[in-house]
């Protein structure tokens, strides 16, 4: 049979507006262009669509059958151009993003934030890795985009600074100290100290800091998150020495934050796998989390210089 769209379109518009009249109007077209369309597509089915009483259409047994088909394809069609429409606004978009925990509790929600703001329907999945599973998890280009602190890319990535500042004290409120604008390493002599645990590179770091300086800390806990740190300054347990995320997330709640006159560098490396397809959604993804981190730096330096 040689039917064509255009007859399923008479057809349809027929059964949608009761009449010849209203198919024409809905079609922008003549009534007697209708007609014939409708009487050629009756001919081609070899059945009638309609009984014709006095000027009225009254749909057959068959034609509604077939309108009953018909609705079922424009609802699969309609439901692919609102699929595409979705796609290219990013309302059904997905990325998977993986990063250490202190990431997921500290960059990543104002991230989500922003870029559901602008694109409401795109699925987020956040996941909180350590390494070395983070590294072998990007490698496997199992996420859109990854967060680390290492300078080391995985195999498989590529990557780019996206936010660099220096580690910050944590002190509890009341504490003599917070008389000062910043800290030097004598200040921690002898003060009761909390610490990250053995393995993490911070903890590394500070500990070499504190050796060459010849200055004896009196550690008095140790823990194995920044968060968890800052919970125990805020205790009154001691002092510290954190990640600046982690500082203004807890500041203002029974802690304070001071810079430290050494230079203990603080960088979050943004890792992007190299053979996983690239979409407009993640340059969407990758501009805002720059957004995000350079507001941070800007929250950071306005805290930071209350206190100068």
């Amino acid at each position: 049979m040689e039917l064509s769209i255009r007859h399923i379109e008479v057809f349809r518009a027929v059964m949608t507006a009761g009449s010849v009249t209203g198919a024409a109007r809905l079609l922008l077209t003549s009534q007697p262009t209708v007609s014939r369309e409708l009487g050629r597509f009756e001919h081609l089915l070899g059945f009638r669509l309609f009984d014709r009483e006095g000027g009225r259409l009254t749909p057959t047994a068959q034609g509604l059958q077939l309108f009953d088909e018909v609705q079922r394809s424009y609802a699969g069609l309609e439901r692919i151009v609102g699929a595409a429409q979705a796609i290219r606004q990013y309302e059904q978009g997905q990325l998977s993003i993986t990063g250490l925990p202190v990431f997921a509790q500290t960059l990543l929600p104002g991230f989500c934030q922003a870029l559901l703001a602008r694109h409401s329907g795109v699925r987020l999945s956040i996941s909180a890795q350590e390494s070395p599973l983070l590294e072998e998890s990007l490698s496997g280009q199992r996420h859109d985009l990854g967060l680390s602190e290492t300078d080391l890319l995985p195999r498989g990535t590529r990557g780019s600074t996206l936010l660099a500042a220096d580690m910050v004290c944590v002190l509890p409120e009341g504490h003599r100290l917070l008389g000062k604008t910043e800290l030097a390493l004598e200040d921690f002599h002898g003060e009761p100290f909390i610490s990250l645990s053995g393995l993490d590179i911070y903890r590394q770091s500070l500990d070499a800091h504190f050796l060459t300086a010849g200055i004896e800390r009196r550690l008095v806990v140790e823990t194995s998150t920044a968060a968890s740190v800052c919970a125990m300054v805020r205790q009154g347990l001691g002092l510290a020495i954190v990640n600046p995320l982690s500082a203004l997330d807890e500041a203002g709640r029974g802690l304070q934050m001071r810079r430290l006159r050494t230079s203990i560098p603080f960088r979050v490396q943004l890792i992007r796998p190299e053979h996983r397809p690239s979409s407009a959604l993640v340059d969407t993804a990758e501009q805002v989390l720059h957004e995000q981190a350079q507001g941070i730096l800007q929250t950071l330096e306005t805290r930071l210089g209350r206190t100068g």
